[in-house]
């Protein structure tokens, strides 16, 4: 499965490819057992590669692409009936110069460790993400900035404090976190995330590991 870790299929076309394979072996002169056993077969590997599309395989949170559906989704959500919604993006401080200090295969063990703790952090409701890189983005439904900044903190603190030994050498992390809530001023999923982005530049302007919020007028 390893060859189908990169793989990125738009959902109407896999979901497609399943119906059109389904179809011509429910024409097959075998016995109905078999067809659907192959069937079966079909709809675990149809399962497999979807989840593969929308994984990524470093540290299994989903990748920008889930990102992406998920975002529009809540987005017209929130628009619609009027719900809270939290966009958080945060960033692995001088995550470059892990990589250069320890190595890349470092740079993934902490990518992986982090991944982990933002998963034990944040509620089962709130969704984490890979958005690339050293980059990770959270969306916090039903949650308003000034609500936000419990749990944001709390895993800002979580990954200051984290014991991460590699290769017996311990390793010191820390993370910056900017954060913007979802406003009627806001017209485009991408104006949301680059007022996230915003507050990420402006945390790590003043220094790093902090937490920034949009403020709401």
């Amino acid at each position: 499965m390893k060859e189908l870790e990169n793989i990125s299929l738009p959902d109407e076309l896999l979901d497609e490819i399943q119906h059109n394979i389904e179809h011509i072996i429910q024409t097959f002169d075998v016995p109905e057992e078999n067809k659907m056993e192959v069937i079966k077969q079909i709809n675990f590997m149809y399962s497999r590669t979807k989840y593969l599309s929308l994984t990524d395989a470093l540290t299994r949170l989903p990748n920008r692409r889930h990102f992406d559906s998920t975002l529009d989704k809540e987005f017209s959500r929130a628009k619609r009936y009027k719900n809270k919604l939290t966009l958080a993006i945060f960033d692995i401080d001088y995550f470059k110069k892990i990589n250069d200090t320890y190595g890349h295969q470092c740079g993934d063990f902490v990518l992986k460790e982090i991944s982990n703790a933002a998963l034990l952090t944040f509620r089962k409701s709130d969704a984490v993400f890979r958005f690339g890189g050293e980059e990770f983005a959270v969306l916090l439904t039903e949650t308003e900035i000034k609500q936000s900044i419990i749990p944001l903190e709390r895993f800002r603190k979580t990954i200051e404090t984290l014991d991460l030994t590699y290769e017996h050498k311990k390793v010191n992390v820390t993370v910056s976190i900017g954060a913007c809530q979802l406003t009627d001023d806001i017209t485009s999923e991408q104006e949301f995330i680059d007022r996230a982005d915003v507050q990420l530049y402006e945390a790590k302007k003043a220094g790093r590991n902090k937490t920034f919020l949009s403020k709401i007028s």
